[in-house]
């Protein structure tokens, strides 16, 4: 069982969580399975583009709304939501969207130090398509945030957050990689924990190995969905998925949808309902709010049930409408489980 955070420890640092990962706007628009289809874009997944796709895919779109985005930063935006204290780190350019990607992080009270580049490729951006079931098509076209690296992790930062929470995105660029590496060195260095979220089944299936890897003898807390731990361990069980993670990291905190979440440490198994919603709209960062309420809990010295069950109420909210960042007053919803 993973020891939860005594809070003077915590309140030692001067964040709970600093995330690191892809510096995004999204561009969210309906879209049907025809035009899925008809564009060959793989439902429900994540798929890197070129410049010249993501311009091509932009002229097709109907009306869209523009978000900031991005797994972890989503993340971050929940916990700061919560009343938590984040700090984000990655890479925009001195554009129009890196200046919205920066207000609005900003807007949230999450600390965004990263200098925007002056030359290169344009801020990133996600074309995320939502059908009529709520399943969202992501098509992304990393910009300037694929040239994250090293030198853009400050020591100083890392040491400061009591959780460094990484995406798997970060995986796909090597300069990312090399960042991702480096601050989780870096995290455990200073005595405080790493957390990881899989991403995205297409995600594990480029870097199976590598993750495993990591999971096994690097990350302490592990998000992943049911299609994500079953392309881990290339299972269609996910009971199967589950054994095999609960020997291989500290927490594992895996959700599936409808059906709620499981949390589980060593023999400490917890089974979370999903809180109900009148109608699911758009399922877009439920994974990244669910993390968000999860890392507040843990950072908050709670046990790892109500971790989960803080998630589950978050990633409740970020369903019931479009775009991936809360807009209900969280810390009202999750009064009832805080107590």
């Amino acid at each position: 069982m993973v020891e939860v955070f005594e809070r003077s420890v915590v309140e030692g640092r001067r964040f709970d969580v600093v995330g690191i990962g892809n510096a995004i706007v999204d561009v969210i628009t309906h879209a049907d399975d025809g035009f899925l289809a008809e564009n060959g874009l793989a439902k429900g997944a994540m798929t890197l583009i070129d410049a010249e796709q993501a311009e091509h895919l932009y002229g097709l779109m109907g009306a869209g709304i523009e978000s900031s985005g991005g797994s972890a930063a989503n993340t971050i935006a929940g916990l700061a939501a919560l009343g938590g204290r984040g700090a984000f780190v990655g890479k925009v350019r001195n554009d129009q969207l890196g200046g919205i990607f920066r207000h609005d992080i900003g807007a949230m009270g999450v600390a965004f130090d990263s200098a925007a580049a002056t030359e290169g490729p344009p801020t990133a951006r996600c074309l995320v398509f939502v059908t009529p079931d709520a399943q969202r098509t992501m098509q992304t076209f990393l910009g300037v945030s694929a040239g994250l690296g090293p030198d853009d992790i400050d020591e100083e930062v890392i040491a400061q957050g009591a959780v460094t929470y990484l995406e798997g995105y970060l995986w796909d660029p090597p300069p990312a990689k090399a960042a991702f590496q480096k601050a989780a060195r870096l995290a455990h260095k200073h005595g405080n924990m790493v957390a990881l979220t899989l991403s995205d089944p297409f995600c594990v299936d480029r870097h199976r190995l590598d993750f495993l890897d990591l999971v096994e003898g690097h990350v302490d807390v592990l998000f992943a969905n049911e299609a994500e731990i079953s392309a881990l361990y290339q299972t269609d069980d996910f009971d199967t998925a589950l054994q095999q993670v609960a020997g291989h990291c500290q927490v594992a905190a895996l959700t599936r949808s409808e059906k709620g979440a499981v949390i589980i440490s060593g023999e400490e198994v917890h089974v979370i309902d999903a809180v109900p919603v009148a109608e699911v709209v758009d399922t877009t960062g439920a994974g990244d709010l669910f993390a968000a309420g999860f890392l507040f809990g843990l950072t908050q010295g709670r046990n790892l049930h109500d971790c989960g069950r803080l998630g589950a109420v978050c990633a409740a909210e970020v369903i019931s409408h479009y775009g991936a960042r809360p807009e209900t007053d969280l810390t009202k919803l999750v009064a009832p489980v805080l107590g």
